[in-house]
């Protein structure tokens, strides 16, 4: 079992070249990063992990910058997005800038993807929150396309572009594994139908993981990688996600300056 963290990296908080170093001096192999492009003041969508809405939800860096930074001081370190919002976020962009930051990485990236939960924060976007996973779905399908064909082209509902040149095309192959993030009734068709792995939130929908991930391999025909993020810094938490077949655990960092960071990364990492 492989273990990284999952953090909101912002300006108030350790930055990502010191928290990439940090990382993998201590032996993890993974940061994953969160995305909000921004918060609308008025808001109507609960967040939910209940309660008022954190600070650092409205203070994220923009996560390939972020992931470039620690890649750049890093050899080993699996750098990804948990989540990237990719019904905010224009395909053809967000394939050349995935593409890209596995190229300057050396085959290091990893693309986890979700639909969101923030409807104005969506709307602010031209999405529709009533077809957000339908949208979701040709867009990670459309990406896909951009990075494994010379002359990619998509014709669907919501993405429609005609053969085009898309480059640089990424390191792995055939492409960076695209993680699907929830734990909804209907998670397991997306992750079958065009992702290469779940991405669920620990203790948000998991309660019977075990029992999830036997079903989600069963279905699938096939050892469909799970990590789990947002992970309890506790060897309960490791035992249980061990026993549940998981195959990457993802610590909670909360979002603190640097000593601070660092501290808690040493505690952490005696849980490896």
């Amino acid at each position: 079992m492989q273990f990284g963290v999952s953090t909101f990296v912002t300006d108030e908080g350790i930055g990502p070249a010191a928290l990439g170093r940090a990382l993998e001096e201590r032996g993890f192999g993974s940061l994953y990063v969160a995305e909000h492009t921004h918060i609308p003041v008025k808001r109507e969508s609960p967040w939910p992990g209940g309660g008022e809405l954190p600070r650092h939800y409205y203070r994220t860096l923009d996560p390939f910058v972020t992931l470039t930074a620690a890649a750049a001081v890093t050899e080993r370190l699996r750098v990804g997005t948990g989540i990237a919002l990719v019904i905010q976020r224009d395909p053809i962009v967000l394939a050349k800038e995935l593409a890209s930051l596995d190229r300057v990485s050396g085959g290091r990236a990893v693309l986890g993807v979700g639909a969101g939960w923030n409807r104005e924060e969506m709307r602010n976007h031209g999405t529709d929150p009533r077809t957000r996973m339908r949208l979701m779905r040709e867009r990670v399908l459309a990406i896909k396309e951009l990075w494994t064909a010379e002359e990619a082209e998509f014709h669907g509902e919501f993405v429609d572009f005609d053969p085009v040149f898309s480059y640089p095309k990424p390191v792995q192959d055939p492409h960076p594994p695209v993680m699907v993030g929830g734990s909804g009734p209907t998670t397991f068709d997306r992750v079958i139908d065009f992702g290469d792995g779940w991405l669920p939130i620990y203790g948000r929908g998991t309660d019977d993981l075990a029992r999830q991930v036997a079903e989600l391999r069963e279905r699938a025909g096939r050892r469909v990688p799970v990590t789990v993020f947002s992970v309890p810094g506790e060897r309960k938490a490791v035992d249980e996600l061990a026993a549940a077949g998981v195959d990457e655990i993802l610590f909670n960092l909360s979002t603190e300056p640097q000593d601070a960071t660092l501290r808690r990364l040493d505690a952490l990492a005696g849980l490896l």
